[in-house]
């Protein structure tokens, strides 16, 4: 998939399937990921970093570079872009920013606005050892193809919830990283 390709389905006008999130009861605190996606001309990939394993939440799970919402931010694409730079030293001068998807609640009390991105390559990955183990990239066209996404059914509360997995190598993407992927792939593959 190029960036030409991408920009066609991703600017469109009808609505789009989105993944059951958690409902939180009150409003979450505002948080912001960057899908960072490489520009290689005649391909895409997204970079997405493995979270460092002494961390006290989500130890090496998969995920895009974000976090919360801070005071000095101008809005949530600040947010993405200062994240992203803090975590694998991503330049803003490097992102083009090309919309955002719907807000995803998780249980762990956050409202998510991820931020979409097409990415100059050639920066030099410099990752924050106390949030980053590692930085690695991987084929667009892989994670939004839905036959290589897998869905588990948890239940809380009387309910049920999806919990979705996408397997990359020797990696597995899942939780709310998963999901977003998958309402970008609705985006992208209705």
């Amino acid at each position: 998939m190029t960036k030409e390709e991408f920009l066609r389905q991703f600017h469109h006008a009808r609505t789009v399937w989105q993944e059951q999130d958690y409902p939180l009861r009150v409003k979450g605190r505002p948080a912001a990921v960057l899908i960072p996606l490489i520009d290689y001309g005649d391909s895409l990939s997204v970079l997405l970093t493995e979270r460092a394993h002494h961390l006290k939440h989500h130890p090496g799970q998969i995920s895009f570079p974000g976090g919360g919402v801070e005071s000095q931010d101008a809005g949530v694409i600040d947010a993405a872009l200062r994240e992203a730079e803090e975590e694998v030293g991503l330049p803003g001068d490097h992102a083009t920013i090309v919309g955002s998807l719907p807000d995803y609640r998780t249980i762990s009390g956050y409202t998510i606005t991820p931020v979409v991105a097409f990415i100059k390559p050639g920066f030099t990955v410099v990752r924050d050892p106390n949030e980053v183990e590692s930085v690695f990239e991987v084929p667009l066209k892989h994670v939004l193809d839905r036959k290589n996404h897998l869905i588990h059914h948890t239940h809380r509360n009387n309910q049920t919830f999806p919990i979705y997995f996408i397997p990359w190598q020797d990696r597995m993407i899942w939780g709310a990283t998963a999901a977003i992927i998958r309402n970008l792939s609705h985006h992208i593959h209705p």
